[in-house]
């Protein structure tokens, strides 16, 4: 039985104290039912990992070096070092926005497994591509590139987050139905390059526009087995509610 695992994405918000404000106001209502957590600034985990009790907090990117000429980066030994245990990796804004490809999400995701910290890999179809129906050769092609070269016991422990990037902050979402379908791609997929018993472990979130009101359903399809959450990850109250709405 998959545990589920609900994870808001705050990207490029929240100030330290913000941070901390909402965990000590949201941390005390988690429960079993789920493993909930957020992913914070990089300034922000310090603090967020010591005053959480029950909720993860995810860094929101890593460098697969661990030191070297890379002004602005963060190595998976210094989130190691203050007690990181999950990383977002692969998220469409760090693919459009800062180059990310399959190739440095892969060298990123065998850096942190190393590390003994869970990768949250993203993957998820552009809106053009979408329209020329693209969707599952888009999934299938970044998931054999960003999954390249890794064991079946590593592959289990990874969190796969299918964001079709149209649905990212656009208030559009995709239906229960297609969800589900890109979801199941996307077990089929780790199935062919890893086995049945891989896919069968492996967790996969839906993300893109999941807030309380659609939250349940998408929870009760199959192959969903979570969400990566943003705008309403960030307001306590909205994330109380799908906590919630999950039990």
């Amino acid at each position: 039985m998959r545990k589920p695992i609900i994870v808001g994405n705050w990207k490029m918000n929240k100030t330290i104290a913000e941070a901390t404000a909402f965990i000590k106001e949201v941390d005390p209502v988690c429960h079993d039912g789920a493993t909930y957590g957020v992913g914070t600034s990089f300034l922000a985990l310090q603090d967020a990992i010591k005053n959480a009790k029950n909720l993860i907090i995810a860094a929101e990117n890593c460098h697969f070096e661990d030191s070297g000429a890379f002004t602005g980066e963060v190595s998976v030994p210094m989130l190691e070092e203050i007690g990181v245990k999950y990383c977002i990796i692969g998220h469409s804004e760090r693919r459009q926005m800062f180059g990310d490809s399959d190739e440095t999400v892969n060298k990123k995701a065998k850096r942190l497994i190393k590390a003994g910290i869970t990768p949250i890999l993203c993957i998820g179809e552009t809106e053009a591509q979408y329209d020329a129906k693209e969707t599952e050769s888009v999934i299938r092609s970044q998931l054999s590139g960003s999954l390249a070269d890794l064991c079946p016991e590593c592959v289990k422990g990874i969190v796969i987050a299918y964001e079709p990037i149209w649905a990212i902050g656009t208030g559009k979402s995709a239906t229960k139905e297609d969800a589900q379908k890109c979801c199941h791609i996307v077990r089929d997929q780790i199935e062919k390059m890893y086995g049945k018993e891989a896919a069968d472990a492996v967790r996969i979130q839906y993300g893109g526009s999941v807030k309380p009101e659609n939250i349940v359903e998408y929870m009760a399809c199959e192959d969903i087995d979570g969400a990566l959450i943003g705008g309403a990850s960030l307001k306590a109250d909205s994330f109380k509610e799908i906590i919630e709405k999950t039990k």
